[in-house]
């Protein structure tokens, strides 16, 4: 159970994975960008990669999932039960990264989250930053540091970012198009106005020293 409001581990993945499907469908229409390639990582970041699968089939795109080391936990077990049963593929097989990078429109990066050190693994690392596909990141690109950035250019830089709570320090230099879902108001965040129906808020515009 969570220490902030009472909400349970798979409510607040809920909750974020709302909110990255919410973002994907208002920046890439699924004329043109139905194929989503859903990276996950065994952490929650997968988990919310997940959720936001079972949510994009819902919203009528075509999510495939590349899920190379899954969690025995059973909150994933569940959420990964949920989307075979929608007929999402899965595929675990790190030597076709390169085949579903080429049968896809949009990669979701739900890899590492902020609570990760090291490097990204291979083949995720090149192969990532070799694609010319859109990447939209969830919370922080896989591989940067949360406190600096996409340290000597090592990771990729992906198109879109959605950061949950709030944005991260490392994302300051970021310039693409940055949604913030699933926020705090404890960190007294400069927003601009939105519908209170929304799950999230559109803050590419707004100064970083102002968030």
């Amino acid at each position: 159970m969570s220490q902030i409001g009472g909400f349970s581990v798979d409510q607040l993945m809920e909750l974020a994975g709302l909110s990255v499907a919410q973002a994907i469908a208002k920046v890439y229409d699924k004329s043109s960008h139905s194929r989503v390639l859903i990276c996950c990582g065994p952490g929650n970041n997968g988990g919310d990669g997940l959720v936001a699968a079972r949510h994009l089939s819902h919203f009528g795109y075509k999510p495939n999932i590349f899920y190379p080391k899954q969690s025995t936990k059973e909150l994933f077990q569940r959420l990964v039960t949920q989307c075979k049963n929608l007929k999402i593929p899965f595929s675990n097989n790190l030597n076709n990264l390169d085949e579903q990078l080429l049968n896809n429109d949009l990669v979701l990066d739900a890899i590492f989250g902020f609570s990760f050190t090291g490097q990204i693994r291979t083949p995720f690392d090149e192969k990532l930053k070799e694609t010319k596909l859109p990447i939209a990141s969830v919370d922080i690109p896989s591989a940067w540091d949360v406190e600096k950035g996409n340290i000597d250019n090592c990771g990729f830089t992906p198109s879109m970012l959605i950061s949950l709570t709030a944005p991260k320090l490392g994302v300051n230099q970021f310039t693409g198009k940055h949604f913030l879902g699933e926020f705090a108001k404890k960190y007294e965040l400069n927003l601009p106005p939105y519908p209170g129906t929304e799950q999230i808020v559109d803050i590419t515009d707004l100064s970083k020293g102002k968030l």
